[in-house]
């Protein structure tokens, strides 16, 4: 694809100039272009579960060195990628982790399009009803009011711990973190971490909530951290290890 001399934009720091998708190792994933005013030099990012790649540009660049760049990295691409499976979609008959537990999907159809939790001879199993259309778009919702029902208790304690409100609590299905903490006191938490243990989930809340207090990484803030969850190493470690599974699991 020839793009000339043709200059990116200026945008502001973190803002995508240009989305496209591009071709690499057998799949087609979307490519977003982020200029960035204190970049120096080009870089690249899978997204988690490998839903796409991201390439942050100093201003100016011309579009071509983002070509000559993603040439140069395709070996990169290729054997980071082939470490990250293809994305599982949702459907009937696989498992997906409840609160880190594994749950067979069951679909009962002709009845009202509800989520419910049982257990059956197999284990724990998650019974999906209504049109099987909209299976995945139900678990998601489900794993939201679910997300919702944890998270804000959790929220509500650790506030009271660091003696600080949050002003709203906002919940996404983002590809590059799990949670975010704005300098008003927003917190958004991605619903997806249902899937996850409840400790690692406490401590996501803890992270966030932390940050109320410490708007940064620095020694501070994880000492709040441990002090809001004991297992924070460990729950972090869990998610680094484990968040990209999580991640790659297609809802759509």
């Amino acid at each position: 694809m020839a793009f000339g001399l043709l200059r990116i934009p200026l945008k502001p720091a973190g803002q995508p100039v240009e989305l496209r998708e591009h071709r690499v190792a057998g799949r087609t994933l979307p490519l977003r272009i982020v200029e960035n005013e204190r970049a120096r030099r080009l870089t690249l990012r899978i997204d988690a579960g490998g839903r796409g790649l991201r390439v942050t540009v100093p201003p100016g660049l011309r579009q071509g060195e983002v070509e000559k760049f993603l040439d140069r990295h395709r070996g990169w691409l290729e054997q980071r990628l082939a470490q990250v499976p293809e994305r599982p979609q949702v459907r009937p008959g696989i498992k997906i982790p409840l609160r880190g537990v594994p749950h067979l999907i069951v679909h009962e159809p002709g009845s009202r399009g509800t989520v419910e939790i049982a257990r059956d001879a197999t284990g724990p199993i998650l019974i999906v009803r209504g049109d099987r259309l909209h299976l995945p778009r139900r678990l998601a919702d489900f794993l939201k009011r679910e997300a919702r029902r944890e998270i804000e208790p959790l929220v509500a304690r650790h506030t009271a711990a660091v003696g600080r409100k949050a002003k709203a609590i906002r919940y996404k299905d983002t590809t590059s973190r799990w949670g975010s903490c704005t300098s008003e006191g927003v917190l958004s938490f991605s619903w997806r971490i249902m899937m996850a243990p409840p400790k690692v989930i406490d401590y996501l809340v803890a992270h966030e909530v932390a940050h109320l207090k410490e708007m940064n990484h620095g020694p501070q803030f994880w000492q709040l951290c441990r002090e809001l969850c004991p297992d924070t190493d460990r729950c972090k470690a869990w998610l680094k290890r484990n968040g990209g599974a999580l991640q790659a699991i297609a809802f759509e």
